[in-house]
């Protein structure tokens, strides 16, 4: 990859040189231009200005010259490479006027054509060098740290898996990895596409290219050089560009019928209209040469899908094949995964339910005071809330953990036990009324979807706390979005039992499946496409590989970080906002908008204006006009497709989920939130 990268960046730099030197001669041979139409006034020997000297004559030649050279030998270069295109109408009508005579006219027809080639490819080159820019944004040095904590500068390139950097602020970060020792605030826009910076502290991970803000961080590298995300989403933009719509196919395939028929076509011209006015004839027929150059056509879908691009990749939506975002547009059904794409895959405390006579905040109180010295996942949430609740939490002594099934310990002299129902049955007294209680609350519990964690003192039941895998703030907002967009069929499939499937899809009004197996995954895919649906599957790209390579488009949420996640989608969005899937379904339909008016604005000035110079009057200044007219319909199909640049400003500026292109501002009403922990009592 690092190959490729390096001619991508060498073409570019040295494709802008060859356009800047081509400026300057283009600009120099419009000032001979204007000097020679200057020349046509101060120099009047027959005292009509509108009659050509010697003088006006001769700048009008070199200018012609010099700025004719060039389009003749391109078009010469592509005749001998098999290639038509069209450099040699513009070139035929070049040397048709300079024939004629008509050096002021056959200058400025060049001059006019040239300006809005190199208009066109400085506007394309500069699309994608915005791209590019993402990919140098690895900083080329990095702090590493040796023996007694000594540092040491080295090349970036230079890391390897097991390193330990430090990493100051206003540093980039070199490499991915996770934090060792230290607390900042992360900019991780260029990944990401998240406008607001992520809180990072021990253990989380980071990623090369994002910028440190505020602490010092020492970090261990988990993975340098090609092999980081930043390396991977270089990997999906290089991929992107090297691959075509079919549209873009289809102009290929039909342009060498082109230039033969628009020259058969102006010959037909010239002949009939020669019999009565030959000059007027050659005044046609260059406008009409001129005129017929399908630039326009050429520019309408790479400028728009560049755009596209640049526009996806500004929110950390990475297209691997252009065809995929093309293909966004119809689709009508979209399946998916519930764990880590709807919800956020964390397990947090959801409800309280003390029995009587038992205050939640006692139950919250003795459940943290054990939980807190276990490093379980859900430990951990139980803990988070006490703490945010700010309750006093006691010691524990004598705390042991059972993998699998709970803890215990004492707290304040009495015995604890927080943990699964069948493993506090167990330790209760047989036959006691706790022990038929606890069953009822689970299922209870179980017909809500929530886990549980039951909690015991001195033998005593105080009551349950319910978890749950939260829905994402966006999740509900994202599936409105998605069902004004016209998709007819949207499925949460999940491995977990009915009643958690049930409680998530009733939160997006959503169809389900649950309990289900992979394979049954794959079956739902093909049974949906047999319906006539086109389908996207949505998963995390970890366990939902085989569903997402059957979709007709596979997206991957959060895939930074997730070698599979790049690898089996065809979109991947770095980050897990659901705001963006939305928005790749507006971005690629806008696309095909924005293709469609550039056509037709290509259509429109060619057919148009092509019948109107074959059917008007002969004046010299014909072709002056068509080249005139040519550089417009370039320039209004570029500034077309630099529309697309800005969508998704909405999402960006907002820096919170909810605000994808066209929606409504979210309101209380529309949004959902994380479910609030609600005492009961059982």
């Amino acid at each position: 990859m690092a190959h490729e990268e390096i001619k991508s960046s060498l073409k570019v730099a040295e494709e802008s040189g060859r356009i800047s030197f081509a400026i300057a001669l283009t600009l120099l041979g419009g000032v001979l231009l204007l000097c020679a139409v200057a020349a046509k006034f101060i120099f009047t020997g027959s005292g009509d200005p509108g009659v050509d000297n010697p003088y006006s004559q001769a700048l009008a030649l070199i200018a012609t010259i010099l700025l004719g050279t060039p389009l003749i030998i391109t078009a010469l270069s592509d005749l001998i490479k098999g290639h038509m295109h069209m450099n040699e109408l513009v070139a035929l009508a070049v040397l048709a006027a300079f024939a004629m005579g008509w050096y002021l006219e056959a200058g400025f027809v060049a001059f006019f054509t040239i300006i809005s080639v190199l208009i066109e490819n400085r506007t394309a080159l500069g699309a994608q060098a915005s791209i590019e820019s993402l990919m140098r944004i690895t900083p080329t040095k990095a702090t590493r740290l040796g023996e007694n904590n000594s540092e040491e500068t080295v090349e970036a390139s230079q890391l390897h898996p097991g390193d330990t950097v430090r990493v100051r602020p206003g540093d980039n970060i070199p490499a991915d990895g996770v934090i060792l020792k230290g607390e900042s605030t992360v900019n991780q826009a260029s990944i990401t596409g998240e406008s607001l910076p992520a809180d990072k502290t021990i253990g989380d991970e980071v990623y090369s290219g994002t910028i440190n803000m505020t602490g010092v961080m020492d970090i261990q590298v988990t993975k340098a050089g090609e092999d980081t995300t930043l390396g991977r989403v270089k990997d999906l933009i290089l991929q992107a560009e090297q691959t075509r719509t079919p549209f873009s196919r289809m102009i290929d395939r039909y342009a060498g019928w082109y230039t033969p028929t628009v020259l058969m076509i102006v010959f037909i011209v010239w002949f009939f209209i020669s019999q009565f006015d030959p000059a007027g004839a050659a005044s046609r027929a260059i406008a009409m040469l001129v005129i017929a150059c399908p630039c326009p056509l050429i520019l309408a879908t790479p400028t728009a899908i560049v755009a596209a691009l640049s526009a996806a990749s500004r929110l950390g939506v990475y297209v691997k094949n252009v065809n995929d975002l093309e293909k966004a547009r119809g689709l009508t059904a979209m399946i998916f995964d519930k764990t880590g794409t709807l919800t956020t895959g964390e397990l947090q405390v959801a409800r309280l339910a003390p029995v009587e006579d038992v205050e939640g905040a006692d139950l919250l109180r003795t459940a943290a005071s054990v939980e807190q010295s276990s490093r379980h996942p859900v430990a951990r949430a139980v803990a988070a809330v006490a703490r945010k609740a700010r309750l006093t939490i006691p010691d524990a002594n004598d705390f042991a953990e059972v993998a699998g099934k709970g803890v215990e310990g004492r707290v304040d002299g009495q015995r604890v036990l927080v943990g699964r129902s069948a493993w506090v049955i167990d330790h209760l007294t047989p036959g006691s009324e706790d022990q038929n209680r606890i069953a009822q609350l689970q299922a209870e519990a179980d017909e809500q979807g929530l886990s549980t964690l039951f909690v015991t003192r001195d033998g005593k039941l105080l009551g349950w706390i319910g978890l749950a895998d939260n829905t994402r703030p966006e999740a509900a907002r994202a599936m409105d979005d998605l069902r004004e967009l016209g998709l007819k069929r949207l499925i949460i499939v999940t491995g977990d039992r009915e009643s958690v499937a049930r409680r998530v899809a009733a939160q997006m009004h959503t169809e389900y499946r649950a309990e289900v197996l992979p394979q049954e995954k794959l079956d739902m895919v093909d049974e949906l496409r047999h319906k006539g649906h086109q389908v996207a599957v949505v998963g995390d790209g970890v366990n939902d590989a085989p569903a997402l390579a059957a979709g007709d488009i596979a997206i991957a949420m959060g895939a930074a970080g997730s070698d599979v996640a790049v690898q089996s989608a065809s979109i991947a969005l770095m980050n897990s906002n659901l705001n963006r899937i939305p928005f790749i379904i507006r971005l690629s339909r806008a696309t095909s908008n924005i293709i469609r008016q550039n056509m037709a604005i290509g259509f429109v000035f060619i057919i148009g204006f092509g019948a109107i110079f074959a059917a008007g009057g002969g004046e010299k200044e014909a072709p002056i006009i068509a080249a005139m007219l040519h550089l417009v319909s370039s320039l209004i199909v570029v500034f077309n497709s630099a529309r697309l640049v800005r969508s998704g400003e909405d999402i960006e500026q907002a820096g919170a989920p909810g605000g994808a292109p066209g929606s409504k501002t979210p309101d209380g009403a529309g949004n959902m939130t994380a479910p609030r922990m609600q005492p009961a009592v059982a």
